[in-house]
C-alpha cells in the first residue's frame, strides 16, 4: 500500500534537488523483462511517448524490507509474499494527464504457467516477472517499468510527510482490526493510513471499497508529495526513507527518474484520474471471495490507454472514475 505515483515524482524531486547520494539505496530488479515470450506490441505513432508503469505493494510482514533483492534468483522465495496492491500508471506521451488504475488483489484472472487464480497470487508464485506477465495478459498492454514498495516505505512515505487527511462519510466498524473509524475528517500517521487503506470489514463492497480507500489515500498523499518537492530538506528527508524500502526494474536509471519529473511539471493533481478495473462484482469459487473482471468492459479501457487516448475514454465514462469521498 502506497502513494505510488507520488513515489515516482517525489524521488525524481528529491534527485533533482539534493542530488545523486540517495540513489544507492534503489534497488535494481534484474531481468523483469526477460523470458516473457510473447509481449504486446509497443505503442506507436502518437502514443509511442507514453509510459505504462506497473506499481505493486507488497504484504510481508517482517522487519526485512519486501524490495526487490527478495524477488532476485536465489533470494526470492516463492510463497513469501503477495502483492497486496497493484497498479498501473499511464503517463500521457504529452505528460499532461496521467491515470491510474486499480486491480482489486481478488481478481480472479489466468496467471501464465498457473491456471486461473487471484491475481496477488501472481507475485507470490513468480515474483515481478510474473506478475508483469499476468498484467500484460490481462491488459493487452506493454508494461515499460515495474516499482514495488514494501509496508514499511509506506508508512515512511507519510510519516515523513507529517501525516495525511482523509474523510469518512458514514461511521463504519472494522471487526478484523476492532477499529471505529467515527464519520468526519481524519488526520492520520502512517500506521493509520495503513489500517485505513486496508480495510474491508464493513465496507459495503468489501475488496472493491477497499480500493477506492487505497485511491483516497493516493490523492491526499500525491498532493503532499507535490507539495514536499518545492522544498529540499522536506524532500530530502521523503526521499531517504523511502528509498530504503524501493525497488525499480534495473532498466529504470536514476537518470530516467529525474528525467521523469523534467517531463511531468506541467501536470497538475487535478490531471491525475483515479479508477478501478470495471468488474462484475464479487463472489466464490474454489472455496475463495473473488472478484469478476468485466472483460467486455475492460477492453476499451484498455486499448483507450494502448492508444494513449484515455482522457477521451474517461470524458465517456465518468461513472467509472473515483472521486471524492470514498466509504
Amino acid at each position: 500500500m502506497l502513494a505510488l505515483l507520488a513515489i515516482l515524482l517525489v524521488i525524481a524531486a528529491a534527485l533533482a534537488y539534493v542530488g545523486w547520494h540517495t540513489s544507492h539505496q534503489i534497488t535494481r530488479i534484474p531481468d523483469v523483462f526477460s523470458g516473457l515470450g510473447e509481449r504486446p506490441a509497443r505503442s506507436t505513432g502518437a502514443a509511442a511517448g507514453a509510459l505504462n508503469v506497473l506499481l505493486l505493494g507488497t504484504d510481508r510482514r517482517s522487519d526485512v524490507p519486501t524490495t526487490g533483492s527478495d524477488a532476485q534468483a536465489g533470494a526470492w522465495e516463492a510463497g513469501a509474499q503477495r502483492s497486496d496492491t497493484m497498479m498501473v500508471l499511464h503517463l500521457s506521451a504529452d505528460r499532461r494527464n496521467a491515470s491510474l488504475v486499480s486491480i482489486p488483489r481478488d481478481s480472479w484472472v489466468p496467471i501464465p504457467g498457473h491456471g486461473t487464480a487471484k491475481i496477488n497470487a501472481a507475485y507470490s508464485w513468480g515474483g515481478p516477472r510474473l506478475a508483469v506477465a499476468t498484467v500484460e495478459q490481462l491488459t493487452g498492454l506493454r508494461i515499460d517499468h515495474l516499482a514495488v514498495v514494501d509496508w514499511d516505505g509506506y508508512k515512511a512515505m507519510i510519516d515523513a510527510l507529517g501525516g495525511i487527511d482523509v474523510t469518512v462519510p458514514k461511521t463504519v466498524y472494522d471487526s478484523y482490526r476492532k477499529q471505529t473509524w467515527t464519520a468526519g475528517v481524519h488526520h492520520l500517521d502512517g500506521a493509520q493510513a495503513l489500517l485505513y487503506a486496508r480495510e474491508r470489514s464493513g465496507l459495503p463492497g468489501g475488496d472493491l471499497d477497499r480500493v477506492k480507500r487505497q485511491q483516497a489515500v493516493l490523492r491526499a498523499l500525491s498532493g503532499r508529495t507535490l507539495a514536499a518537492a518545492t522544498n529540499p530538506w522536506t524532500a530530502y528527508r521523503l526521499v531517504n526513507a523511502l528509498t530504503q524500502h524501493l525497488s525499480v526494474d534495473a532498466g529504470w536509471s536514476t537518470g530516467d527518474l529525474v528525467s521523469l519529473l523534467t517531463s511531468v511539471r506541467h501536470l497538475s493533481s487535478s490531471a491525475v484520474s483515479y479508477l478501478t478495473i470495471p468488474t462484475a462484482g464479487t463472489g466464490m469459487t474454489q472455496g475463495q471471495s473473488v472478484v469478476w473482471v468485466d472483460r467486455a468492459e475492460s477492453a476499451p479501457l484498455w486499448k483507450a490507454i494502448g492508444e494513449d487516448r484515455f482522457a477521451a475514454w474517461a470524458a465517456a465514462h465518468p461513472s467509472l472514475l473515483t472521486r471524492g469521498t470514498v466509504r
